[in-house]
């Protein structure tokens, strides 16, 4: 009988040992298993953390170089098209004013014009000599008017020195006077300026000394 309590004993002492044993596996495995199954996750975790605060790559600078280029050549193409239509708008607003700047001057000369036909159609047998000739002082007094008015200037420069700039000398009158050497004697035709612009030299005979 004591035989067998003791293998009895044994067995049960064999028994909690071995379920001792297995507690503490399962109680380590659950550990241990834990941690290397969390292990990973965290890894992967860590890495992403890493990854989004790591800062951005840099940009090619080649690719930077290219944009600006691309950007400034669109500019530089919308400044000249910007231009030339500047240009040619300037260009047609200047052929306008001047279109309408002749017409205007045209439009003052039509009066004159008016009379002067007027005069031309006077009967010649019952037109005097000396209303055809007030008729045509007239529309001359009227037509230099018009001239004055638009910005002609009138020379006449008899007496005065002789100026090639303004004058065409198309005679020589000769002067025993040193004094009236190279100055106008005779006019045969006025100048015009227009707007300090030489319209038409005045032909001349000019004074030299013999």
């Amino acid at each position: 009988m004591s035989g067998t309590r003791e293998n009895s004993d044994d067995f049960l002492a064999t028994d909690a040992g071995a379920e001792s044993e297995v507690h503490a596996e399962a109680h380590e495995e659950a550990r241990g298993g834990g941690t290397h199954e969390d292990g990973p996750e965290a890894d992967t975790e860590t890495e992403t953390a890493g990854a989004a605060d790591a800062p951005p790559a840099a940009a090619d600078p080649v690719v930077e170089l290219q944009d600006a280029h691309d950007a400034l050549n669109d500019r530089h193409i919308r400044l000249v098209a910007e231009f030339e239509n500047f240009r040619r708008r300037v260009n047609q607003e200047r052929v306008d004013a001047w279109a309408r700047a002749q017409a205007e001057l045209v439009g003052k000369f039509l009066d004159s014009l008016d009379d002067l036909q007027r005069v031309s159609d006077l009967d010649p047998e019952s037109a005097t000599t000396a209303s055809v000739l007030e008729g045509v002082e007239l529309v001359e007094r009227k037509f230099l008017r018009t001239l004055l008015d638009a910005g002609i200037e009138e020379m006449n420069p008899e007496g005065e020195p002789f100026d090639p700039n303004t004058m065409e000398a198309v005679m020589r009158a000769d002067t025993d006077d040193p004094a009236r050497d190279d100055h106008v004697a005779q006019v045969f035709q006025k100048g015009y300026l227009f707007k300090g612009h030489l319209v038409r030299p005045a032909r001349v005979s000019v004074f030299k000394d013999s």
